[in-house]
């Protein structure tokens, strides 16, 4: 009949969309993978600020098309900025104490005022003056003073580390840490997901059942053998009061208190003064990352006096884009050496053996 519309049933229009799609998937496939490669490119020019990691990444986006694109997604995005950048944003308070920096660009030698104009912009911290600093070598010097100052602990004490072993010296400090909590102390402890693992057992599972306040840094639901490609804290950070400070190169394991061949040998360092406040905003910033919660207040962040004659400034060292700050200090200081002399006897009487 003239002007009459006929339906197909549905079976012919089953038939008929599946011989579409097979006629025109490559089109729609190449039209996705080419979408895709688009757009993760142009996430890759306006984010990434490692030229070899931009490559790397466009040509795994071009070369591997619709997997480079998803590879991107879920290992080449920087979410933890994401994270962090809201955060400090609420963390910008505590910056507020000790920002007089220390000028010192008449008495300074042309190169170290370079160097402090340098870092002073790279890191966004003051230097400040009135510290004292003194190196732990090994782990028996620094073990023993990091132990008694939670001994001695009034209000609050703050740890952070990347290894902390569920061995001997790992469960001392344990036991230290709970009985500060039983005498009233504040004790916050973050480890990182990966390094509280490296003795087996995790140590967190101890902490928490010890009554300390504790998390983990990164924790990732993939399998364990990618951990590795998360973003790390390697820091190494111990706060007591306030106003006694711990950083340095030493885990928290057995193996850096040996005396023997197996022993890990490297350098910590007590520190007192106001540039202890930059050690305690450092964790404050990954414990809020980590749980959420802000610590704030007197308890926390008291008034700092001058107790020594050093002049220092925290520099954080990432996991994330403060990985740059550590790399132009350390550049800035090697344009700036003058001397070839190897102590440091003007800040902490130590030298080099």
């Amino acid at each position: 009949m003239e002007g009459r519309v006929v339906h197909s049933s549905g079976p012919d229009r089953l038939t008929f969309m599946f011989d579409t799609a097979l006629e025109y998937w490559p089109h729609v496939v190449g039209i996705a993978s080419l979408s895709l490669s688009l757009g993760v490119s142009a996430h890759i020019v306006l984010t990434k600020r490692d030229p070899r990691a931009a490559v790397g990444w466009v040509g795994i986006a071009w070369l591997v098309p619709l997997l480079g694109s998803v590879l991107y997604f879920v290992f080449g995005i920087n979410r933890i900025q994401r994270r962090a950048t809201a955060l400090r944003r609420l963390l910008e308070r505590f910056k507020a104490a000790g920002r007089t920096d220390v000028d010192a660009t008449e008495t300074s030698p042309r190169g170290l005022s370079d160097l402090r104009h340098l870092v002073r912009i790279v890191t966004e911290e003051p230097l400040l003056p009135g510290n004292r600093v003194s190196p732990l070598v090994g782990g028996a010097d620094a073990y023993d003073a990091m132990l008694k100052a939670i001994d001695s602990a009034a209000a609050t004490v703050t740890l952070t580390t990347y290894i902390f072993n569920d061995d001997d010296v790992g469960r001392l400090f344990v036991e230290r840490l709970s009985a500060a909590v039983e005498r009233g102390v504040a004790v916050r402890v973050l480890v990182d997901a990966v390094g509280a693992r490296y003795s087996g057992s995790s140590i967190v599972s101890r902490l928490r059942e010890y009554g300390v306040t504790c998390a983990r840094f990164m924790p990732t639901k993939l399998p364990w053998r990618f951990r590795y490609l998360n973003l790390r804290t390697h820091r190494k950070i111990a706060v007591v009061d306030g106003r006694l400070g711990f950083t340095g190169g030493l885990n928290i394991r057995e193996e850096c208190s040996r005396t023997d061949d197996s022993r890990v040998e490297d350098l910590h360092f007590e520190i007192e003064g106001p540039v202890v406040a930059h050690l305690q905003h450092c964790f404050t910033e990954d414990w809020a990352f980590a749980t959420g919660e802000l610590l704030e207040g007197a308890a926390w962040f008291p008034d700092l006096e001058s107790v020594g004659p050093v002049e220092a400034r925290g520099v954080p060292d990432g996991p994330d884009e403060d990985i740059d700050k550590l790399h132009w200090t350390i550049l800035g200081a090697l344009a700036a050496a003058r001397s070839p002399d190897t102590s440091c006897s003007a800040c902490c009487g130590w030298r080099r053996p």
